[in-house]
């Protein structure tokens, strides 16, 4: 029988060890590559072709950026994401942007064997306590669509830009959010992408346009 392809991608060594070497001691998997960031994890699977890819969310270039870059490059794995978020719409996202699975990180490891399995059958995967958010999302009254990218972030997203926009720096708004400073970061990368800004000074000031209320 010929193994499974993986590719994991994660910024936290620990835990990505602890993931490729659950999946491989199963038996049924080869790890064909590691990436800790976004363009890492893109050039591995180009290169790789592997049969799944698994995605952090919040890695350095984000995941789900990531996903959409990978998709639309063709020809792409089956994709899931890999992460601590609960959010909607990063959920919904996710899904959109063309994953087949969405699995949270407190998954065992006998279960995510059998679930990185399924996802090479082709068969899709969302977290059993995120399942009926996403039926409720997909059966409401679609939305208009966004006017700005402002509209594009996710709650989390926005709380940390507007703290941006207020001049407070990285370390601050970890403070107020009671976040690490470095997970600040990685949420600054991914707002950069979605409002095509150049910098946080940019990004600040597309949010003291499109929230006037938040102007001094």
């Amino acid at each position: 029988m010929d193994l499974i392809r993986i590719v994991v991608a994660d910024d936290h060594p620990l835990y990505r060890e602890g993931v490729t070497r659950s999946l491989a001691e199963s038996g049924r998997f080869s790890i064909v590559g590691e990436a800790a960031s976004g363009p890492e994890a893109e050039a591995l699977i180009a290169r790789e072709r592997p049969d799944v890819a698994l995605l952090d969310i919040s890695m350095p270039g984000g995941g789900i950026e990531t996903l959409r870059r990978v998709m639309a490059a063709g020809q792409p794995p089956k994709i899931a994401m890999l992460t601590v978020s609960e959010e909607d719409s990063d959920v919904m996202q996710a899904l959109k942007a063309g994953a087949l699975g969405y699995i949270l990180k407190g998954v065992g490891a006998r279960e995510l064997v059998g679930i990185v399995a399924d996802l090479a059958e082709g068969r899709t995967y969302v977290a059993p306590s995120l399942a009926m958010k996403v039926l409720a999302a997909m059966n409401a009254p679609r939305a208009p669509k966004a006017a700005t990218p402002l509209d594009d972030l996710t709650k989390r997203e926005e709380d940390i830009l507007r703290r941006v926009a207020e001049g407070k720096s990285n370390k601050e708004v970890a403070r107020e959010l009671d976040l690490q400073e470095k997970t600040v970061k990685h949420y600054m990368t991914a707002i950069l992408q979605k409002l095509h800004a150049r910098n946080r000074t940019e990004a600040a000031l597309i949010a003291r346009e499109g929230w006037p209320e938040r102007k001094s």
